[in-house]
């Protein structure tokens, strides 16, 4: 039924005042509880915990748990429950910091596995915990959860909820995963609060600000490092604080990037950024992402200008790797930005997003810079998580779920395209 020019202009109308009055009742949701997660009363100090997994290249899988006496470092599997016919070995390790002292930490690495596949495991050949993950798939599409600045409290545990319902190929975490800066107990808590999400799909992080742990005269990552061990050396990188990886077959590369590593040039990570963009050939892989912790562009009066450093160090880098999306968090809201660089409009630029409003236990920054720069398309300060839907060589989906009375609302959605499709683009580098 074809409606009549006058009613068009009616329903538009009621639309958009509809959309207003939403902005304007739509209350920003309070900080929630820190929770704190105790080991389950069955368990023992053989008992498997905390266990996450990531990828190692394209086809192996580190499995990474903590048992609190020691135990065999081997990972036992299989494609039906309760049948291990593979298995593999690794090691362990334990760490202190002050008077705390780890439990084990063991970290073992199966594979070759097929793609698309469902595993179960055990850990350590204990009986009384079997879990699962899957494998991702060979090639597009692929989904990725995008979160930042998760902590451990009540939204965090509603975001990892909403991701639970959602059938993804690999979470993305740009820095600050427990919010335990130099309480090393809180580490344990995380560990078991996201081992359910956290042992099925892939995690994929880098460190943020609430990974350092400060005492006078040193700064370190101790806890991070030996908990939460990511593929460097696969990237030919020589710190747990940045590295990259293909995911798809090689359609997608992604660098995660360290903004509490040295980055200026001649640093260790700003030399092995450049020769990791030469590597990539960008007719066989159409996308490329990079994630950070403190973003490179903000309109929020939090934590304004802490990225720029970094920005001016790395950012012609990237504008030149014709690099598609960065995400960032630290800011503990969402924004998404235009096509930018060097602080203006570029459609052969990456777009900025923002996504540092996981669950954090410091709640929301609320303050915006007024009024909204053109860059600036949309920015909320709410709770919430992102998906970033790779469709094909040219086209993804990026939408981000707001956490409104615990139910995932789509709040702003947008089609990106890859600037490897754009003539425009290929000619300017």
């Amino acid at each position: 039924m074809r409606l009549s020019s006058h009613r068009q202009m009616v329903l538009v109308l009621i639309l958009a005042f509809c959309s207003i009055w939403g902005s304007f009742a739509y209350e920003r949701p309070k900080p929630r509880e820190t929770l704190s997660v105790p080991l389950a009363d069955d368990a023992d100090g053989l008992t498997p915990q905390q266990v996450h997994v990531s990828i190692v290249g394209s086809d192996k899988i580190r499995v990474t748990w903590i048992t609190d006496d020691d135990a065999p470092s081997t990972v036992e599997y299989g494609t039906s429950s309760g049948q291990y016919p593979y298995s593999a070995t690794g090691s362990s390790s334990t760490y202190s910091y002050l008077l705390y002292r780890s439990g084990h930490i063991h970290d073992v690495v199966i594979g070759p596995l097929n793609p698309n596949t469902v595993y179960y495991y055990r850990c350590s050949s204990n009986p009384s915990r079997e879990f699962s993950l899957k494998t991702p798939p060979p090639n597009l599409p692929f989904k990725f959860a995008v979160i930042g600045d998760f902590g451990q409290t009540g939204w965090t545990e509603s975001t990892l909820q909403h991701l639970g319902a959602w059938s993804h190929d690999m979470l993305l975490l740009p820095g600050d995963l427990s919010y335990a800066d130099y309480v090393q107990n809180l580490w344990d808590s995380f560990g078991r609060l996201v081992e359910p999400l956290a042992s099925s799909r892939p995690w994929m992080v880098t460190q943020g600000n609430h990974e350092i742990e400060n005492l006078p005269l040193v700064t370190s990552f101790k806890a991070y490092n030996a908990r939460w061990r990511m593929p460097y050396d696969v990237s030919s990188s020589d710190s747990n604080l940045y590295y990259s990886f293909d995911v798809a077959g090689g359609a997608i590369h992604v660098l995660m990037l360290g903004s509490y590593a040295d980055f200026g040039p001649g640093s260790s990570q700003y030399k092995w950024l450049q020769s990791d963009l030469a590597k990539i050939d960008r007719a066989r892989t159409p996308w490329v992402v990079a994630l950070i912790h403190a973003p490179w562009y903000n309109t929020n009066e939090a934590h304004q200008g802490e990225g720029e450093e970094m920005r001016k160090a790395m950012e012609g880098s990237l504008y030149g790797a014709r690099v598609d999306v960065v995400f960032a968090g630290h800011v503990h809201a969402y924004e998404r930005f235009t096509r930018v660089y060097d602080n203006k409009k570029d459609d052969c630029a990456p777009v900025h997003i923002t996504i540092g409003d996981g669950g954090n236990k410091e709640g929301l920054a609320k303050d915006y810079v007024d009024p909204q720069p053109d860059i600036s398309l949309f920015r909320e300060a709410s709770f919430g998580h992102g998906r970033f839907e790779v469709m094909n060589g040219t086209h993804a989906l990026w939408t981000w779920h707001r956490n409104d009375d615990d139910e995932a609302v789509v709040s702003d959605q947008v089609w990106l395209t890859t600037l490897a499709s754009n003539p425009a683009c290929n000619q300017k580098k």
